[in-house]
C-alpha cells in the first residue's frame, strides 16, 4: 500500500497521481489528523478508514464527491475529527541561485522563544519549526508538516504591507531549505492577496486539501 508521503514526494518530484477521475484511500499518515487531498482527476483520502465505506458514499459518476460538504462531514463524525480549512496547495523548489538567495536572507533573525505567538500557533501543526523576523517585512516560518513534508508561512505586519514584503518573505522561505528540497504553503482561495503573493514568489498550484484535525 502506498501513503501519503509518497504520494507528496512524488508530487514534488513533478509524478502526480494520474489524471483518471479515480480515487486512492491511504492510511492517516500521523495522529495529528486525516485529510482529503485533490490534485487534477483524483482524489486522495488519507485517513485509517475501509475503503468499502469510501465506495459506499461516494456516488458513481461523481468522483469529486469526497470534497463536497456531504461526504466530509461524514468523515468527520467518523473520525471525530474536524474539518480545518480547505486550501489550495502551492509547492516550490529551493531558491538556490546565489544572489537572489542571499539578498532573500538578508536581515534574518532567527526566533527561539517557544511561547512567541507565531511558534505555538505553528507547533500545533508542524515539527521541528523554525521562525525567523525581519523588522522591515515580517515573519517566515518553516516547518515539516502534513506527512512530513515542508511547509511555510509568512506574516506580514499592517504598516509593511503593499510594498512587496510578502513577496519577498515567500522567496525567503525558498532559500531557507536545502538546495535539493521543496517547499509548500497552503492558502485559502479566497485570499487572492497571498495567492498572488505566493505565486510571484515562484509558487506553482498543484492541488487543494482539506484537513481533518482532533
Amino acid at each position: 500500500m502506498t501513503s501519503l508521503a509518497a504520494i507528496l514526494r512524488g508530487v514534488e518530484r513533478g509524478a502526480f497521481p494520474p489524471p483518471d477521475l479515480g480515487l486512492t484511500v491511504v492510511p492517516a499518515p500521523s495522529e495529528r489528523g486525516s485529510c482529503v487531498v485533490a490534485f487534477t482527476g483524483h482524489i486522495v483520502i488519507a485517513a485509517d478508514i475501509d475503503p468499502a465505506w469510501v465506495a459506499q458514499r461516494v456516488p458513481d459518476g461523481d468522483p469529486f464527491a469526497p470534497t463536497s460538504p456531504r461526504f466530509l462531514a461524514a468523515l468527520q463524525e467518523f473520525t471525530g475529527r474536524q474539518v480545518n480549512t480547505i486550501d489550495a496547495m502551492l509547492l516550490a523548489p529551493a531558491l538556490t541561485d546565489p544572489a537572489p538567495r542571499d539578498a532573500a536572507l538578508a536581515g534574518l533573525t532567527e526566533l527561539v522563544d517557544p511561547e512567541h505567538p507565531r511558534v505555538e500557533h505553528a507547533l500545533r501543526y508542524r515539527d521541528d519549526v523554525r521562525v525567523y523576523g525581519d523588522p522591515h517585512r515580517g515573519l517566515v516560518v518553516i516547518g515539516h508538516g502534513l506527512a512530513g513534508r515542508l511547509e511555510c508561512a509568512i506574516e506580514v505586519p499592517p504598516e509593511a504591507r503593499d510594498h512587496g514584503n510578502g513577496r519577498r518573505l515567500a522567496r525567503t522561505a525558498r532559500a531557507l531549505i536545502g538546495s535539493d528540497a521543496s517547499v509548500w504553503a497552503q492558502i485559502t482561495p479566497g485570499n487572492a492577496a497571498s495567492m498572488r503573493t505566493f505565486l510571484a514568489a515562484g509558487f506553482k498550484p498543484v492541488g487543494s486539501e482539506a484537513l481533518l484535525v482532533g
